[in-house]
């Protein structure tokens, strides 16, 4: 097998084997998510760099938090692009177990990844590095809630479980409650504030 062969055959596998059964997501999707992803890690290291370098003003919280980030990158880096780590044979492994998981799983991995170095260290590097990360799993999210429904199916699932239907009631007295007595106001009892 060339190497030209074993990049094409990692990186052709976005989502091919959804264990939910769903809909086919279309090609911009895939392909999409799976090149935000890689972009989303490349920055998230880059970024995850810079707020190492500022352990030079002794900030401790935004060196812990870029190392977070980097590592939040290269998982993500693994997990998109395998291919760019040909030596490790563990990250072609876990790679192809992820692609066996639902598309739900990989969303909340990556959100719950992006989330801590935001929270440790509010600056610029971080929420554009983390937040990358995070809009991949927004896009791995929406691609698990699957397709939209058509108008018709959505007016008719209504209509069966009577959303659609307009009852309005003629009694003046109904309400939400059958039994609802009126309330008043009559103000502390027992309490004497000149004791």
């Amino acid at each position: 097998m060339s190497l030209a062969e074993w990049i094409t055959g990692r990186m052709a596998r976005p989502n091919q084997l959804d264990p939910a059964g769903g809909p086919e997501q279309p090609w911009y999707l895939k392909y999409g998510s799976r090149v935000l992803g890689i972009v989303a890690a490349f920055f998230a290291i880059l970024f995850g760099l810079w707020m190492i370098i500022s352990i030079i003003v002794l900030n401790v919280k935004c060196l812990v938090a870029g190392i977070i980030q980097m590592a939040a990158g290269f998982v993500v880096m693994a997990l998109e692009a395998p291919c760019c780590f040909p030596c490790i044979d563990q990250v072609d492994q876990v790679a192809t177990k992820m692609e066996t998981k639902p598309l739900y799983f990989r969303a909340g991995l990556y959100c719950a990844l992006a989330v801590p170095p935001i929270f440790m260290c509010f600056e610029l590097a971080s929420v554009f590095g983390s937040g990358l990360i995070f809009a991949t799993g927004v896009v791995y999210g929406m691609m698990a809630l699957g397709k939209k429904a058509s108008v018709d199916d959505m007016r008719a699932a209504a209509q069966q479980t009577g959303y659609g239907v307009s009852s309005v009631s003629t009694n003046d007295r109904s309400g939400i409650v059958n039994n609802a007595q009126p309330f008043s106001f009559t103000g502390a009892v027992g309490t004497d504030s000149n004791v």
